[in-house]
């Protein structure tokens, strides 16, 4: 069972808007096999959630260890160098084997018992308002699927290479399990207006955030930690690196399917929770006026 306070037999509610990119450029889009492939990892995620007591398991093919294999290893080789001090600490801890896939179901139950985070599959892109109220409850929807072969240095989508790889380290660490329900309880409480601040903010932070470590910009969000193309992108001599200011932040669309033109550099983690909390007292301020 993947936490003992879940009801047996308790289906969750159904996310909105799920999305699936297969028909826009993708790698995997003219592979008829790959789209199978998919379909039937879909179908889990789905059966899933009528019953989240037990995260299905899957028998990956050797195409996609292999995928998952040499993935692994280039960000091996990036991970010392470009990654935060906070995510090279959980990533030991968490012992991630490079040889293969791990489990999602494994993966969950072992950072569940470091700070109570868990990981539920879903079958593509969810609305964020789903996404972001998952993590006040400290669930996190991660999809099982693998990036297409042709091109494992980048996938225009979130990948079980992303989730597991980018993702699930950070939750062994206490304070961004807390910062991630926080951002979760006020996704919960906002109007649309708030909830496109706050995606934008865990955007442009806990996906593709930079932090200044030593002087020096570190890879912070899940798809800089994981993606090889955009860790190269974000580290290249004339990237578009910005100080973070929130409400420049918050005013700034994206697109997820591209690598990304800009980037947002925090100085400590100590000041995305203090901007953050300002951000949420603005949010109460409004609807006390």
């Amino acid at each position: 069972m993947e936490s003992n306070n879940i009801v047996q037999n308790q289906s969750l509610p159904e996310p909105k808007n799920i999305l699936q990119i297969l028909d826009l450029d993708h790698p995997g889009a003219k592979d008829p096999d790959y789209r199978i492939r998919r379909e039937m990892i879909a179908r889990l995620a789905r059966q899933y959630r009528q019953n989240p007591n037990i995260v299905p398991t899957l028998e990956y093919t050797q195409e996609e260890h292999a995928t998952w294999r040499e993935v692994y290893g280039m960000l091996d080789e990036l991970h010392p160098e470009r990654a935060c001090a906070m995510y090279n600490r959980a990533r030991k801890i968490l012992e991630i084997p490079k040889d293969r896939i791990p489990q999602m179901r494994d993966l969950s139950e072992r950072i569940r018992r470091f700070n109570g985070m868990r990981l539920g599959p879903i079958e593509g892109l969810v609305d964020s308002r789903s996404f972001l109220v998952s993590l006040a409850d400290k669930r996190m929807f991660c999809t099982q699927y693998v990036r297409h072969h042709s091109r494992p240095t980048f996938t225009p989508e979130p990948d079980i290479i992303h989730e597991l790889l980018g993702h699930a380290p950070t939750f062994a660490d206490a304070d961004f399990v807390e910062f991630s329900r926080l951002l979760g309880q006020a996704a919960h409480a906002a109007n649309d207006e708030e909830l496109k601040q706050i995606e934008r903010l865990y955007w442009f932070t806990l996906e593709y955030g930079l932090i200044e470590e030593q002087g020096k910009p570190k890879a912070f969000g899940a798809g800089l930690l994981a993606g090889i193309e955009d860790m190269n992108n974000a580290f290249k001599t004339d990237a578009d690196i910005r100080p973070f200011v929130l409400d420049e932040v918050i005013a700034t669309d994206y697109n997820y399917s591209f690598m990304q033109p800009r980037y947002f550099i925090i100085p400590s983690f100590e000041f995305l929770k203090q901007e953050t909390a300002r951000l949420i007292g603005r949010f109460q301020n409004h609807k006390k006026s």
